[in-house]
């Protein structure tokens, strides 16, 4: 099978319908991003508990805390070329399904640790198992879940398929974080496994109400000749997605090093400024460009990053981290966008997949690496790090737009 260059790949509508727009979009995606909503909010309880909870009580150094969080994405980065190929030959609706299954059987591992608490080893060891069966879970759910939206609505609405999965998402951080906050303080990370073993089964109910769209091919797609078509783009996303990381792994830990108090506060104004940014301005992408909607947007979450660092205050390290989650919320899609129109159809999600594996990339190598710098440089200097990673995107969103401009 041939991979179609960019300017010849197809736009066409969804499989039997006619365009599908507006509210026709919003409507056709809603119970398919409240499954994804409910589903992450087993990944937003943990943000600003799994780090303290390694720190803290099992006495683990800032590198290992990096570790253990970027392990996830590591594996997850693994696994996208698999759960790509398993939703396009076998159904985006199937991968989401089994992807929900695997994320509640990852509470069972976190729950099999507790036991190891006094030999801090071995529960480490156990609740990196859970993080490795997470990622394979989440890497199902996100990679079906967009190519699902996009077997709805159309690859013209590519960037409001990516926008609306991304509210589910960052929707579901923003809520999970406080909340996870609550249940740790009065169960404990025991409650936290409890969560994530019980909720997935919420959000399956939803997905299984969604209607099916068909398997898109029977033959297994060469993964990298797909992230060969997604390079340039997927660059810019690895390089905007190093903030995220920084504040996913390590604002807990800034502030518990200031003695700000809890950190849920921070994850909820990331969340709130990057479901804000998709609500008013998630269709640019698709009308605008999405290499112009991408400068402009790291741009703000740079700006963010280095407010982070810079805030001797809470004001305005909550300022930072809103600015950093209203720019990268509007990265994703823009830079997915161009990603999307250089995918030929019948591989729509596999090149999702290849597509969201830079993200990967990006937090499995910077996590660790963070945790090296923060250790010798304080915590703070991670987010000056990431606000010159996300500053080295601008470069990249220029080289498309200048690429978009000269109709290549």
């Amino acid at each position: 099978m041939s991979l179609s260059s960019p300017s010849s790949t197809p736009l066409p509508t969804a499989a039997g319908s006619t365009a599908v727009t507006g509210i026709h979009v919003f409507l056709k995606l809603l119970p398919l991003s409240l499954s994804v909503f409910i589903g992450f909010l087993t990944m937003g309880m943990q943000l600003p508990v799994l780090p303290l909870y390694l720190h803290e009580s099992l006495g683990m150094s800032t590198w290992i805390v990096g570790l253990v969080i970027g392990a996830q994405f590591i594996v997850a980065l693994l696994s996208r070329a698999w759960a790509g190929n398993f939703a396009d030959s076998r159904g985006a609706k199937r991968a989401v399904v089994t992807g929900l299954l695997i994320i509640a059987s990852s509470g069972l591992a976190y729950l099999a640790s507790l036991p190891f608490v006094t030999t801090p080893a071995t529960s480490v060891w156990i609740l990196l198992a859970g993080r490795v069966l997470l990622a394979i879970g989440e890497s199902l759910v996100v990679t079906g879940s967009l190519g699902w939206g996009i077997g709805l609505v159309g690859p013209q609405n590519a960037g409001k398929v990516m926008a609306w999965v991304g509210i589910a998402i960052y929707g579901a951080f923003a809520l999970g974080a406080p909340i996870g906050v609550a249940v740790n303080v009065s169960w404990g990370f025991a409650g936290i496994a409890i969560g994530t073993v019980l909720i997935p089964f919420v959000a399956l109910m939803t997905a299984i109400s969604v209607t099916a769209v068909p398997a898109t091919t029977n033959t297994r797609v060469p993964f990298y000749k797909v992230l060969s078509l997604v390079l340039v783009p997927g660059l810019g996303l690895a390089l905007a997605s190093t903030g995220f990381g920084m504040i996913t792994g390590f604002i807990a830990l800034l502030f518990a090093a200031r003695d700000w108090g809890n950190s849920s506060l921070a994850f909820t104004a990331f969340g709130v400024a990057f479901i804000g940014a998709r609500i008013l301005f998630g269709h640019t992408p698709d009308k605008l460009g999405g290499a112009r909607v991408a400068l402009v947007s790291v741009i703000i979450e740079a700006i963010g990053l280095v407010l982070i660092w810079w805030a001797d205050t809470t004001t305005i390290a909550y300022l930072g981290v809103a600015l950093a989650g209203f720019g990268y919320s509007l990265a994703f899609p823009g830079f997915g966008v161009e990603a999307a129109r250089r995918a030929p159809p019948q591989s729509r999600s596999v090149a999702m997949g290849a597509y969201v594996a830079f993200l990967d990339i990006s937090l499995g190598i910077a996590s660790p690496l963070a945790g090296v710098v923060a250790g010798h440089w304080g915590v703070n200097t991670v987010f000056l790090a990431a606000g010159v990673a996300v500053g080295l995107s601008v470069l990249v969103a220029l080289r498309l737009l200048g690429k978009t401009s000269a109709g290549v």
